[in-house]
Order: C-alpha cells, then sequence, then structure tokens
C-alpha cells in the first residue's frame, strides 16, 4: 500500500519560524515556489524517502528494498533523514516530528534554497513542475497493466526498463539533435567543371560523369542502410521508436524515461544544488535565527552535513566551500587577468580592490552551471590544498588509508570524471540492423569512465529482453575495449576484443 502523508498543520511556533525563515529568504534575493511543509512520522518519512520523496509511485519491489534500507540504516545510528523536497511548483518538504525545533528551522532554511535553486537554475528548467500528481498518475496506470497482463509479467518487464533508465541523453532538453528521420537533403550531382556549351562534353566527358553519378549513388544507398542514420544516446527513446513492444510496454518505459528525464538535473546539480541550500541554511541560522542555547546543537548538525573523510566526496562540503570561496574572491576582485598576473610572495593572497561582487556571482552561477562546469571553471590549486582534497587509497597491507596523489590536474580530471554524464557512461545506439540481422549495437564512448561489468551484464540481459534479438555491447573494461554479445534471452554473454576482424557497425564512437 501506498504511503499517506499526514496532512499535519506545523504547531504555531513552527509556522512563526517558517514565516520569518521565508521573509528573510525573501529579502536575501531567494527565488522559491510556493513551499508546502508536511510534518511526518518516523515510518512515513521513510516510506516516502524510499518513494523518492513521492507519497505515490508505481509498485515495484525496488521501493520495499529501499523502504528497509533506509529503515535499518535509521536503527543502527548510521544516518537520519533530516530533510527532503520535491521539485514541483508548489515544492512540497516533509519535515519529521521527533527532530528538535532547532532541526526543523535548518531543514527549513535548507529546503528555501533547494526550492530557489529548482526554480532558477537553467538545468531544472525543463523539468515537469506538476511531478506529484504524474507520478500519481503513473501509479495508476501500472497498476491497470497489472491487473491485465498479471504482476509477475509487469513487474519483470520494469525490472528490465530499470536496468536501462540511465540511456537517455540529459542534454536533449536544451540541445535540437538530428535524428535518423531527418530529411536527406537535397540530391548531390556529379562535380562539373566550368566550360562553354561547345566544350563541355571535352571538358567533362560522360564517361567521368557517369563514374561520379555511380558513386555519388553508392554512397547515398550506404547512407540509407545506415540505420539509425546518426549515433543516438536517448538509447530509450530509441527502443519505444523502434522495438517491437506491446502498448503496455511502450507505455511503462515511457513512465520510467520521463522519470528518468525528471531526476536527471539532480543528478547534473548534486554538488551545486546541495551546496547552495547549505551555504542559506548556514548564513540565516547563523546571522539571523540561532538562539544562544540552540549553538550546540546547530554545530553538531552542521559538522555533520559537511564532514567530508579523507578521501571521501560530501557534496554539500566541496558545494558550500566552493561558493563561498567564489563569494570570498569576486568580493576581493581575486580573478581575471589582472589577478592571475601576480607573482610576488604573499601578492594574491593580499589582493583587495574591494569590488564586493561575490553575492551577484554565487547567483549568476546558481542561475547557469551545472557541477561540471561549476568544477572545471571554479575549482583552484589553492581550493584543493585548503580542504585537503587529494587522492587517497586504503594499503592493502595495513588498510590505513593514504594520500596517493596532490596532484592539482590529477584530483580535478578525477572529480570531472565522476560528475560527467552522472557518473554514468555514455553509450550510443551504434547499430540497429548489425550484421544485417536486426541485432542492436550499443558502443561506449571512453571519457575516462569505464563500464561497470557487473552493471553492464544486467542492462545487456535488460536489453536483450526488450529488443527481442541478440545485442552487443563495445565497452573499455578493466582498460580494454571488448565486444560483450547475448544471442539468446537467457544465454550466455560472450566476449571478444575488438580488432580489425571484427565487423564494424554503422557508426564508430570514439
Amino acid at each position: 500500500m501506498p504511503p499517506t502523508t499526514h496532512n499535519t498543520d506545523l504547531t504555531p511556533e513552527l509556522r512563526a519560524h517558517m514565516e520569518r525563515i521565508k521573509a528573510k529568504a525573501t529579502e536575501l534575493g531567494l527565488d522559491f515556489f510556493e513551499v508546502v511543509f508536511e510534518m511526518l512520522d518516523f515510518d512515513t518519512m521513510n516510506q516516502i524517502a524510499a518513494y523518492g520523496g513521492f507519497p505515490i509511485r508505481y509498485p515495484h519491489w525496488r521501493w520495499g528494498m529501499e523502504y528497509e534500507k533506509l529503515s535499518k540504516r535509521d536503527a543502527y545510528g548510521m544516518g537520519r533523514i533530516y530533510e527532503m523536497v520535491i521539485n514541483n511548483d508548489p515544492s512540497y518538504a516533509y519535515l519529521q516530528e521527533s527532530n528538535s525545533v532547532t532541526d526543523q528551522k535548518l531543514v527549513m532554511a535548507h529546503v528555501y534554497g533547494h526550492s530557489d535553486f529548482f526554480k532558477c537554475n537553467f538545468w531544472f528548467s525543463q523539468t515537469d513542475r506538476h511531478m506529484i500528481d504524474h507520478t500519481a498518475n503513473h501509479a495508476t496506470r501500472v497498476r491497470r497493466h497489472i491487473e491485465r497482463q498479471g504482476h509477475d509479467t509487469v513487474e519483470r518487464f520494469i525490472d528490465d526498463c530499470l536496468a536501462l533508465e540511465h540511456l537517455i541523453d540529459p542534454h536533449s532538453a536544451f540541445v535540437a539533435r538530428a535524428g535518423e528521420g531527418d530529411d536527406p537533403g537535397e540530391a548531390v550531382q556529379p562535380e562539373r567543371l566550368p566550360a562553354k556549351d561547345y566544350m563541355d562534353r571535352f571538358i567533362n566527358p560522360a564517361a567521368e560523369m557517369d563514374r561520379q553519378q555511380q558513386a555519388i549513388d553508392e554512397k547515398a544507398e550506404a547512407e540509407r542502410a545506415r540505420f539509425p542514420r546518426r549515433p543516438t544516446r536517448d538509447v530509450l527513446l530509441f527502443l519505444l521508436r523502434h522495438a517491437k513492444l506491446e502498448d503496455w510496454q511502450a507505455d511503462i518505459l515511457g513512465i520510467v524515461r520521463d522519470e528518468a528525464y525528471y531526476f536527471a538535473p539532480q543528478g547534473m546539480t548534486k554538488v551545486m544544488n546541495e551546496g547552495w541550500a547549505t551555504y542559506w541554511h548556514s548564513k540565516m541560522m547563523t546571522e539571523h535565527f540561532l538562539e544562544d542555547a540552540e549553538i550546540i546543537d546547530y554545530a553538531e548538525q552542521h559538522s555533520g552535513v559537511v564532514h567530508m573523510a579523507p578521501g571521501g566526496f560530501n557534496p554539500y562540503k566541496i558545494g558550500v566551500e566552493l561558493f563561498k570561496d567564489i563569494e570570498r574572491r569576486w568580493d576581493r576582485g581575486q580573478h581575471g587577468p589582472e589577478w592571475e598576473r601576480l607573482g610576488g610572495i604573499g601578492e594574491r593572497g593580499r589582493f583587495d580592490d574591494g569590488s564586493m561582487k561575490g553575492r551577484d556571482k554565487i547567483f549568476e552561477i546558481r542561475r547557469i552551471y551545472n557541477d561540471v562546469n561549476f568544477i572545471d571553471e571554479f575549482l583552484t590549486p589553492e581550493f584543493v590544498e585548503r580542504h585537503r582534497m587529494y587522492q587517497h587509497a586504503r594499503d592493502p597491507k595495513t588498510g590505513e588509508v593514504k594520500v596517493v596523489s596532490r596532484d592539482f590536474d590529477r584530483v580535478k580530471k578525477t572529480l570531472l570524471y565522476h560528475l560527467t554524464n552522472m557518473g554514468q557512461p555514455f553509450i550510443h545506439v551504434a547499430d540497429a540492423n548489425y550484421l544485417n540481422r536486426g541485432e542492436l549495437y550499443l558502443a561506449h564512448e571512453f571519457n575516462g569512465f569505464e563500464v561497470d561489468a557487473e552493471k553492464g551484464e544486467g542492462a545487456l540481459h535488460a536489453l536483450r529482453r526488450v529488443w527481442g534479438r541478440p545485442v552487443h555491447l563495445q565497452a573499455v573494461v578493466n582498460e580494454e575495449m571488448a565486444l560483450a554479445t547475448l544471442g539468446e534471452p537467457d544465454g550466455e554473454i560472450t566476449r571478444q576484443k575488438i580488432s580489425d576482424d571484427t565487423p564494424p557497425p554503422a557508426h564508430q564512437i570514439m
């Protein structure tokens, strides 16, 4: 049964705090959707968290598994949910009733930061702002399919769709991609040299024109045989258009794809989004809403939010510290060619032109950046050194975590690898008629991030069942480019190294 939210009104005390925090957030320049706060008990909070923050989702075992994990994590003292907010208009945010007033104020301030980010960041601009209604509609449609097709049949197909849910193109909402249905354009004619009419047959002999025309026709025929005509990253859309799916299967695959696109901007802006919300809860609490008696409790909770172990990755910590660093640098003018030219000992650190443009700069960044260009542009060697963001590894003999590299370029490159494409490998449909047998060939565009072998196997089996014919995955695994092939739905995956003898797909992906 789906959880039912407890529409408990906030206590007069919490409502007063909410109104004051909301007013201060507006005064400070935040522009957010209206936020609806709901108070939940521990069990309901975990149920909704298991549903990804939504009160209702389609029935599937993954939600129960996530609920068990969350419940055990809290029971064993390994973590507790303090805030949850949905990118929706209005935004819905949940408060756990067992938390202290100090915690509730911190969460409210944090939530207004998130809602501002949802509303104003470019990468969220194409998301569904009424997703809370649409997830309920998705649940109704899936239940209808279960009634008609049977629970096990539908759940197995959902399993396959979820194994492929990351095979989308998050940038497609912002860029018009050319697809396989494009107009081929004007017919190409043989290249003729300029000549007067009476000399044309000598300068442009018929035999040469026929030879050129034949070559053009052969090339055009080869292009028409390519399917798709161009590589495509939105594998789910390709399957929706070209796999032989029953209507109910296409509906479920469409639901999974819609929800994957809804969540994609959150994966693309995790560092920025959490850093922005943490920046604002810290500023509002320490400068406006923290009572003397609350200082220790607040410090304990805030330090837990931003704690980052050596070699770890905490988006709250990296995000908030980078926003604060940018604000400080732009307040003092520590950027640009003039500052870069400073080379004397201590000159850069002392430089201060009094420009005080830091607040404007972080609002600009919040509006147009995602994690990749945020880190790429604003991470500095000084920042990495100050926060000891070195690369660590565990010593196999002692088990001790040790620094293995302090090199800024290596640290930055590794961080960007894990943030690019939400940490997922780039996979394209390279050929849907491989070997002229209707087999599907996916290719991995290697950018330093390998395909996880176990996940790749699961995706290949799911893809075989959805496509209905043999499938191939060309991918880098353990630093080698190999071709994995699955012929029969329940068969074994075979692997071979890519060689000159391997038949190429319609499109080569580098």
